[in-house]
C-alpha cells in the first residue's frame, strides 16, 4: 500500500539537503537526508525512524542534479518504500521584487527566477536547477517554490533603498533581506511560545554558515542585515558580510585581479575561514584555541552587537532576542558573548540556562529575553505544500508570510 508523502528540496551548488514529511494531518518530518559532494565522491545520508543510514562511493557521483535527486529519491525508495511522492516544495533563495509567498511552479515561474540570477548567482541557478531536476523525476507531483526573501518583502521603503538613483531601484537593486524561512518557522514558534513577545519588538540571529539578522515587530519583518545579496551583513562560515565597496575597485585596479578571482574571495575564502585561516565550522574554531581563530571569533560577536544596536534602534526598543541556526542554536560561547555586556540595553543571560541550550536564556528579571529557538526551513516548505493541496486555486501571491497566516492545516 502507498503512501502519499511530500519531499522538500534545498539544493546548493554541490550539495542537496531533503526532507520526507507525512501531509495528510498537520506535516510531520519522516526523514531528513542529505546528499554531498554533487559530481565527484558521491556521499548519502538519511536519517528515519531514529535510524541513520550513509553511503559512499568512490566513483565520480552525480554529474547533475537531475541525478543527485534521483540518487535521494532512490535511497528514500529503499529505506521507505510504501513512500510516492506526491508534492515537492523547493527552497528558492531569491523571489525578486514579486513574489511575497509561495507559489506553484510553472514555466512562467521559472523564466521569472531565471531572471533574478544575477541576484544570487551563486544560489539561484543551483536551485533552479534542483526544480527542473524534481520535474523530471517526479512530473505528476506538485511543485511548490518558497522564497527566502519573502519574508522581508513588507519592509518601509526606507529600509529596502540604497543610496543610488531611482532608477536602479526599479530594475530591482534593493534590499531584499534573506533567511525568510528560518525567520518565518522561528516567528511562528515565538507567537506558540510567547504570543506577548511575538506582538513586540523582536531581533532574530539566524546564525550558521549562512549567518543574517532580522528586526521584527509584530512577528512581521521591518529589516533585516542582508541586503541586494546573501552577502552583505555579518560575516559568515566563508563570506565576507559588509564591506567597503572601495576594496572591490582596490582588488580589480591594483592588485590585478579579475572579477571572478573577487567573487571567489569574497564568497568562498572570506568569513571565518579567511580569518581564521583555519576552518569555516565554529566548532573547530571554538576548540582550536589560536590566536587567529579567536579574532575570527571575536570579529563575528562583534559584528553581531554591533548589528543588534542597530536593529533595536529601528525598532525604537526591544523586547526579545532570539537565537536560531546552527550556531545560535548550539554555541554557548558565541551567545555568551553576544550578550556580555549588554545591560544597557537590558540584555542578560543565566549562565546555566545558556549551558544548558535552555529555550529561555535570560534571568528572571531580565527586561528583555533572550530565547533559543530551532528553526526547521523544511518544516515551513512541507506546510506551503499542505496549503496548495488543500487549496489549489489560493492566490499564488502576496497574502501573509506563512509564519503569520494562523495555525498549521489540521
Amino acid at each position: 500500500m502507498t503512501r502519499p508523502v511530500a519531499l522538500t528540496l534545498n539544493v546548493g551548488s554541490s550539495s542537496l539537503k531533503f526532507g520526507l514529511f507525512d501531509i495528510e494531518g498537520p506535516p510531520i518530518e519522516l526523514g531528513f537526508g542529505i546528499v554531498e559532494n554533487i559530481g565527484t565522491a558521491l556521499r548519502l545520508k538519511f536519517t528515519c525512524n531514529g535510524t541513520t543510514i550513509t553511503r559512499a562511493s568512490s566513483e565520480r557521483g552525480p554529474a547533475d542534479h537531475r541525478s543527485a535527486v534521483s540518487a535521494a529519491f532512490a535511497l528514500l525508495h529503499s529505506q521507505v518504500p510504501s513512500a510516492k511522492v506526491v508534492a515537492v516544495g523547493h527552497r528558492v533563495v531569491h523571489g525578486g521584487p514579486a513574489y511575497a509567498a509561495p507559489r506553484i511552479v510553472s514555466d512562467n515561474l521559472l523564466d521569472d527566477l531565471s531572471r533574478f540570477a544575477p541576484f544570487a548567482p551563486l544560489h539561484q541557478p543551483h536551485n533552479i536547477a534542483g526544480i527542473k531536476a524534481a520535474m523530471a523525476e517526479f512530473p505528476d507531483a506538485l511543485q511548490v517554490a518558497c522564497f527566502d526573501t519573502a519574508f522581508h518583502r513588507n519592509h518601509p521603503k526606507v529600509n529596502d533603498l540604497f543610496a543610488l538613483p531611482r532608477a536602479y531601484y526599479e530594475r530591482g537593486v534593493r534590499r531584499y533581506g534573506f533567511h525568510g524561512l528560518s525567520y518565518d518557522y522561528v516567528a511562528g514558534e515565538l507567537r506558540r511560545i510567547a504570543p506577548q513577545l511575538h506582538a513586540g519588538r523582536v531581533v532574530m540571529a539566524h546564525l550558521g554558515n549562512g549567518a543574517s539578522m532580522c528586526a521584527m515587530e509584530g512577528g512581521r519583518s521591518v529589516a533585516s542585515t542582508m541586503g541586494f545579496t546573501a552577502l552583505d551583513g555579518l560575516p559568515m562560515g566563508t563570506r565576507t558580510g559588509q564591506i567597503d565597496p572601495g576594496i572591490i575597485f582596490y582588488l580589480l585596479r591594483e592588485e590585478g585581479m579579475a572579477l571572478d578571482e573577487v567573487i571567489e574571495l569574497f564568497y568562498s575564502k572570506s568569513g571565518l575561514l579567511g580569518l581564521s585561516d583555519l576552518s569555516h565550522d565554529m566548532r573547530v574554531l571554538e576548540a582550536a584555541g589560536t590566536p587567529e581563530a579567536e579574532e575570527a571569533i571575536d570579529y563575528f560577536v562583534f559584528r553581531i552587537r554591533r548589528e543588534l544596536g542597530a536593529l533595536a534602534a529601528t525598532l525604537g526598543g526591544l523586547d526579545a532576542v532570539v537565537f536560531c541556526g546552527g550556531i545560535g542554536e548550539n554555541s554557548r560561547l558565541v551567545r555568551e558573548r553576544v550578550c556580555d555586556g549588554m545591560g544597557w540595553i537590558g540584555i542578560g543571560i543565566d549562565p546555566d540556562r545558556n549551558a544548558e541550550n535552555a529555550t529561555v536564556i535570560s534571568p528572571d528579571h531580565s527586561r528583555i529575553q533572550v530565547m533559543v529557538i530551532p528553526t526547521s526551513e523544511e518544516l515551513v516548505i512541507a506546510r506551503a505544500i499542505k496549503r496548495f493541496r488543500e487549496a489549489p486555486n489560493m492566490p499564488e501571491a502576496g497574502g501573509k508570510p506563512l509564519g503569520q497566516a494562523g495555525p498549521d492545516p489540521a
